[in-house]
């Protein structure tokens, strides 16, 4: 039986080869939005309980009494304040909200971890992580479909390898989530940035020119006229991919292409947080600040039924 992740990969592999023609393919690692809400204050602190708690997380929130849901949030800020001096800052608050908006990830990695520390002593060696995912696949010199396993194997071990930092290949839980999600991690992004150059370098150069970077999100397959969005893509390219019009992409204009750096809504909603519950204007949070103004970061049934008459009254 195949893990989890190679299905994964094989899953992207199968729809990237079967896309057709005018769907686009995207590359750009984006943060998604802290929550599908309005950020409107002045209507309803739905979108910061999403943002401080996740989605799925808030709407727990919602079915609890008032004082259940104080006493959970007052829990949830001995979590946040990580070095324990019994105060709140923005950096930690940021930290949380990224926490929460990312939690699918660490549940994604728990049950990875599960099967493979294969000997149970906290850590996965590549060792491990190899035999549990490939294992007798790499016996049969031939497979059916045709796929290069040893191939992905060999990128395997070089992302293992970069995630590990003390270099013993054995990775420990925040390693094993870097190699497993390396787009989440600063140090890991090197390698974000050559496995996706890879794959679209075709001609092997080492860059990518403009025929490799319209052919990675489109195939004409006998289409007289291409689509308006790649012809918007080609000057895309042009014009702000190539920075140095030289014709073709090098490691930093893909970087910039492929990771762009964008505005920080969690540090945005943490300073948020943090001026609406300040009471003593101190740059920083209490336990006590936080739970006075528990309406702001979570939901109750008090809440949830008062918006809901809210609504009602606005029919």
């Amino acid at each position: 039986m195949l893990f989890p992740r190679l299905l994964l990969c094989l899953s992207v592999w199968v729809l990237c080869g079967s896309a057709k023609p005018t769907e686009r393919k995207e590359r750009v690692v984006r943060e998604a939005p802290l929550s599908a809400r309005e950020h409107d204050d002045a209507q309803s602190f739905d979108y910061d309980h999403d943002a401080f708690l996740g989605a799925d997380e808030a709407k727990s929130f919602d079915q609890l009494t008032p004082e259940e849901s104080k006493e959970r949030l007052g829990k949830i800020v001995g979590k946040i304040d990580e070095d324990g001096d019994g105060f709140v800052t923005v950096e930690e608050l940021k930290a949380w909200i990224k926490f929460a908006q990312k939690r699918w990830i660490y549940e994604d990695v728990e049950r990875q971890w599960k099967g493979h520390d294969l000997n149970e002593d906290g850590l996965v060696s590549w060792e491990e992580y190899k035999n549990a995912t490939y294992g007798y696949i790499l016996d049969d010199p031939d497979p059916d479909d045709g796929f290069n396993y040893k191939q992905m194997m060999v990128r395997d071990e070089r992302r293992f390898k970069m995630a590990d930092k003390d270099g013993d290949l054995a990775a420990t839980k925040e390693e094993f989530t870097a190699f497993l999600h390396p787009e989440e991690y600063d140090y890991m992004k090197d390698i974000v940035v050559q496995e996706t150059m890879e794959d679209i370098d075709k001609n092997g150069d080492g860059f990518i020119d403009l025929e490799e970077y319209i052919g990675d999100m489109y195939s004409q397959d006998g289409d007289a006229d291409e689509p308006e969005w790649v012809k918007t893509e080609r000057e895309q390219f042009v014009e702000f991919r190539d920075k140095n019009r030289d014709g073709k992409m090098d490691k930093e204009e893909t970087k910039d292409w492929i990771l762009p750096s964008d505005y920080d809504h969690a540090e945005a909603e943490a300073r948020h947080l943090v001026y609406e519950s300040d009471q003593d204007k101190d740059g920083k949070l209490t336990r006590e600040e936080i739970v006075d103004k528990s309406d702001l970061f979570v939901g109750s049934q008090a809440t949830d039924f008062g918006e809901a008459l809210v609504r009602h009254d606005e029919f």
